[in-house]
């Protein structure tokens, strides 16, 4: 079995899509998952699964959220070793590390593939402080200098810009998947 996690975007925001945590874990075992795991009401699932491919999963939970729930959901499933990664890879490691950027406006928007290169070369040379970011191939990395409720840089941003479904993360979370999924 390998571990996984599923981030599910837009559920539980503002009174739209509501799930409960219980329901969302019963329909994953009903999947076949097992050893799952939710965190926060946000839509962040720990699971394992016998070796399937991240798309073929998140096509087979995507479906199963519409089936039991009714909401069309974008899921983004991730291994752990791509999550720890991501972590990993942080280019603001060191200035959180020392203090100058706060864990708390520290984040990571996940993106479920490959961004337009002539958007994210656009982006790259834009300047948007005091805010900054990175752009990689699977995340932007984003310190929402004035915090993330402020910012006009949201995930809707970033999709829109490099035209890819994507979804957003803050560090302490990033870090209790981590931390949740090593089984």
């Amino acid at each position: 079995m390998k571990t996984y996690i599923a981030l599910l975007r837009g559920i539980n925001v503002s009174g739209q899509k509501k799930i409960k945590m219980i329901d969302l874990k019963t329909m994953f075992e009903n999947l076949g998952f097992t050893s799952v795991i939710t965190y926060i009401q946000s839509g962040n699932v720990v699971f394992q699964s016998a070796s399937q491919t991240t798309g073929s999963l998140s096509i087979l939970i995507h479906k199963g959220i519409e089936d039991r729930f009714g909401f069309d959901v974008p899921v983004l499933v991730l291994t752990r070793d791509t999550l720890a990664k991501i972590h990993q890879n942080n280019p603001y490691r060191e200035r959180l590390d020392s203090g100058e950027i706060e864990d708390k406006k520290m984040y990571f928007t996940l993106l479920s593939g490959e961004s337009d290169a002539s958007a994210v070369e656009e982006l790259t040379s834009t300047s948007y402080e005091p805010e900054e970011y990175v752009i990689t191939k699977n995340a932007v990395y984003f310190f929402a200098a004035n915090g993330y409720g402020r910012t006009k840089l949201n995930n809707n941003f970033f999709e829109k810009k490099l035209q890819c479904t994507a979804t957003t993360r803050n560090l302490k979370t990033v870090s209790k998947l981590l931390e949740l999924s090593n089984l």
